[in-house]
């Protein structure tokens, strides 16, 4: 089990494009996420968004860097910033993100 949400026990339905960011020596970096018209910016959806929380049986990594892209005065989108600053967290995202991928059918590609 694997999720992403937006809203504490409420699934986010789509998947994301992510891109990966990383220091040299590979402890630092960033991966970003961009949802296009997700769930969470849905009509039904009353409450402020106050962050990303991906969730899986490990526990939850969470990021507060959360911001709306808009269109015609329109949010279409949400864009999320997951930072991590040691070698730890990294592995503890990429074991997320293996289990995200398993459970959407996604595959890795590195450019």
């Amino acid at each position: 089990m694997a999720a992403i949400q937006f809203f504490r026990g409420v699934d986010e339905t789509v998947i994301p494009d992510i891109r990966m960011t990383r220091s040299r020596d590979g402890a630092t970096g960033q991966a970003i996420f961009v949802f296009e018209e997700p769930d969470a910016l849905g009509p039904e959806m009353t409450s402020a968004i106050s962050g990303m929380f991906l969730v899986d049986e490990e526990g939850e990594l969470v990021s507060r860097e959360v911001r709306g892209r808009f269109v015609n005065g329109r949010a279409s989108a949400i864009e999320a910033t997951y930072t991590w600053k040691t070698m730890e967290e990294f592995e503890r995202f990429m074991r997320f993100a293996q289990r995200y991928a398993k459970r959407a059918n996604l595959d890795f590609a590195q450019s």
